[in-house]
Formats: C-alpha cells, structure tokens, sequence
C-alpha cells in the first residue's frame, strides 16, 4: 500500500503561481512513477503531469507545459508541481497517483495508477 497526501492548493489569481505538494507513505516510493491529475466540475478527469521513477523523465499536458514543473525528492517521498502563470482554466481538484515503474509508457492512462490522494483544490480566479 501506498499512501499519498497532496497539500498546497488554494486560492490565486490569474498570473500566479502555487506549489503542490504530494507525501508518500508505505512502500518504496522511488519505486514508483508519480503522476499529477485535475478534475474540474463537471468534466473527466484529466492528466496534468507525471514524473518517471528515477525523475529522468517527464510528460506534461500541452496546454500546461512551459507553466508547470513536476519533479521529485525521493529522500524526501514527495513530488511536487510547480504551477506558474496559472489561468483560470486551471482551476480544479488536483491529485497525485502512483503507478509501478515498470508502466512508464502508459503513464497518460489514469487506469495505470493504483493509488490515489484525496485532492487538493485550486482555484484561480480572473
């Protein structure tokens, strides 16, 4: 089992920036691919980030990439986005997830994942 903490949303205004936070607990963490979904009201959950087991390798969302930075500290069992320039599109509920190394090529496929956070909003107003 792995259990995963998100921290850091909130509230902010068109242009800003937010840094969220993910804490594991439980199994290797560095074993584990790391990936940054978001939900808006009333639409699918989408894929925002993920970050490979070692942190060599990263995926963004289009829309988000030059915006966000995903990254890792695996002394630390944490991995983080930095969200910059944020927009109002933005807003949603974000989760962290793990998926086994061995997934990395389909780490755009929400079902990879076998662990999830609960979510942490953010919201950005104009």
């Amino acid at each position: 089992q792995v259990q995963l903490v998100e921290s850091g949303g909130g509230l902010v205004q068109a242009g800003g920036s937010l840094r969220l936070s993910c804490a594991a607990s439980g199994r290797t963490f560095s074993s584990y691919n790391m990936g940054w979904w978001r939900q808006a009201p009333g639409k699918k959950r989408e894929f925002v980030a993920a970050i490979s087991w070692s942190g060599s390798n990263t995926y963004y969302l289009h829309s988000v990439k030059g915006r966000f930075t995903i990254s890792r500290d695996n002394a630390k069992n944490t991995v983080y986005l930095q969200m910059n320039s944020l927009e109002p599109e933005d807003t949603a509920v974000y989760f962290c997830a793990a998926s086994p190394s061995g997934r990395w090529s389909r780490a755009l496929v929400s079902d990879e994942y076998d662990y999830w956070g609960q979510g942490t909003q953010v919201t950005v107003s104009s």
